[in-house]
């Protein structure tokens, strides 16, 4: 062989010519069909999901929602909008110990708490939440065997 490739006839190219023309037929009729069924599929679907309401019905339901999540209460701004501190004093003669607890206003949940020693010579054995859920308690020891001591219990609450 000489390596020249033969051209094809005539026959052989009217014959591609017309596969190619058959099967883009095929596909392009497929293609035609399927367009306005999905298109069909497509109404459908959103009218299940709007549940068959007009646009005027959607408006005046969204206003409806915008107005009452403007009215609604928010979060508040900070986190001390939340959390209040209340105080108790406590005072404690030389070598004494005695429990003192801070309660937080009525409705409110105690959620921390602790004691303040200015003289530093208390020490705190206990401290915990109230049974009432509203206040902290803090056993408090005196050190000093001669001198008071004093501060002050607080409870952080939760509004």
């Amino acid at each position: 062989m000489n390596g020249r490739m033969k051209r094809p006839s005539p026959a052989f190219v009217v014959a591609m010519v017309a596969l190619f023309v058959a099967l883009g037929g095929t596909a392009g009729a497929v293609v035609t069909a399927a367009v306005p069924l999905a298109k069909r599929a497509l109404v459908a679907d959103n009218a299940k999901k709007l549940e068959g309401q007009s646009l005027a019905q959607l408006t005046a339901k969204t206003a409806q929602a915008v107005q009452a999540a403007a009215s609604a209460p928010g979060p508040a701004s900070t986190a001390s909008g939340l959390v209040t501190i209340k105080t108790a004093p406590w005072s404690l003669g030389g070598g004494q110990g005695n429990d003192f607890a801070a309660t937080c206003d009525a409705g409110q949940k105690v959620i921390a708490g602790g004691y303040d020693n200015p003289s530093g010579d208390a020490l705190a054995l206990d401290t915990r939440p109230g049974t009432d859920g509203a206040s902290w308690r803090v056993f408090i020891l005196n050190l000093s065997p001669s001198a008071g001591a004093s501060g002050n219990v607080f409870a952080v609450c939760l509004k």
